[in-house]
């Protein structure tokens, strides 16, 4: 049994190294996270300084700050809710299974005793999962000593599927889980996050991989995930969906920016945006185990692979700027910033976005109250 899944495992690696995604992966991915370091050091290059953010300690209220980390279960997740109690936040960590949700917990309690955590169990690909969600929140901070509002959320949580997969409401998963669940996610927690006494904030971890992106249509069909599906030839093109859903995410971000601006919100919550570069995680669990494994080996080589202590810097500095810090790329840790592609700052293609997403929304369980926002 050993031998045949040993071959079948080296099959599987076999085929994914000859098809388009893995090139896709391997030139254009290595090509977009060295552009993105390109810009990091380029200042220091010519003499110019960066601009840079640094972290200020929670704001003081009467009541502790409370924070929601989706995808919190391991990686990133898990160092950026670990960090944040810390910091003094009651963490709401949100994950898809309820004994990783449990480990989580111990894991950070082992770590920091005086740790404040809430679990709950969410499938973010699923409208209806993220709709329940938002009302069990808002329940269970009624419920507790706590202020009815959150201050920092941090849309964490995504995946990188390598055969497709829908979801109840017809959409493709990854899609989905990576960007059309941190959309309703975000809107539905909006009351919330403008009700906090002190201002509040929302930092959507996006990937270099947008950087690939140079075209894009952002209609229904293709926010969805059904025009890939549909144009599939031979195999599921898993890493162009990837850079996609990065794309969306940093697109919503800078028009939820431009949107809390226009309702005069600016002042009260702000949208950040955290790259955390290459980082060894579970992210590439459904590649071949070679491959993956190679991709490490070359990654670490390049002394481009970083560990998720390191890579959860740009969140944590995005999460703990300065308030006023809105609009901002954090990647590369110590507060730094850069700019993301000509592309995902296009407010027309932003614009067209949050349209389209918000009527695709429109006839499932979130309707018109996510669309209220």
């Amino acid at each position: 049994m050993g031998l045949c899944m040993l071959v079948k495992e080296f099959w599987r690696a076999y085929f994914f190294l000859f098809s388009p995604q893995f090139w896709r992966m391997a030139l254009l991915w290595t090509f977009s996270i060295l552009f993105s370091y390109y810009q990091l050091f380029k200042p220091y290059l010519f003499s110019h300084k960066p601009i840079s953010y640094p972290r200020c300690s929670p704001s003081t209220s009467s009541s502790r700050p409370v924070c929601v980390v989706t995808g919190a279960t391991s990686g990133l997740g898990l160092t950026a809710a670990y960090e944040l109690s810390k910091e003094g936040y009651v963490v709401v960590i949100v994950g898809r299974s309820q004994q990783l949700l449990s480990e989580t917990i111990r894991k950070i309690k082992d770590w920091n005793k005086d740790a404040r955590l809430k679990a709950f169990e969410v499938d973010l690909s699923s409208i209806e999962s993220v709709v329940k969600f938002k009302t069990s929140l808002r329940q269970w901070l009624s419920d507790s000593d706590l202020h009815c509002s959150i201050q920092i959320l941090i849309n964490n949580a995504g995946i990188l599927a390598t055969s497709p997969r829908v979801t109840p409401e017809g959409y493709d998963q990854m899609i989905s889980s990576n960007y059309i669940g941190a959309f309703a996610l975000t809107k539905l927690l909006l009351p919330l996050l403008a009700s906090s006494p002190v201002s509040a904030k929302i930092v959507n971890v996006t990937s270099f991989t947008h950087r690939a992106v140079t075209d894009v249509q952002v209609d229904e069909e293709t926010v969805s995930g059904k025009r890939f599906l549909r144009s599939m030839c031979s195999s599921y093109p898993c890493a162009h969906i990837y850079e996609y859903s990065k794309l969306c995410l940093l697109l919503f971000s800078y028009e939820l920016h431009r949107q809390l601006c226009l309702m005069g919100k600016s002042h009260q919550i702000f949208v950040s945006v955290a790259d955390p570069g290459v980082v060894k995680t579970n992210l590439m669990r459904e590649l071949p185990t070679i491959i993956s494994c190679l991709a490490f080996f070359v990654l670490k080589r390049l002394r481009l692979l970083q560990s998720p202590e390191c890579g959860a810097n740009s969140i944590i500095d995005a999460a703990l700027a300065p308030p006023g810090t809105s609009g901002a790329y954090f990647f590369g840790g110590k507060g730094r910033t850069i700019n993301s592609s000509a592309l995902s700052r296009n407010a027309k293609l932003a614009r067209e976005l949050w349209e389209s997403t918000s009527k695709l929304l429109s006839v499932t369980p979130f309707g018109a109250e996510g669309n209220s926002w």
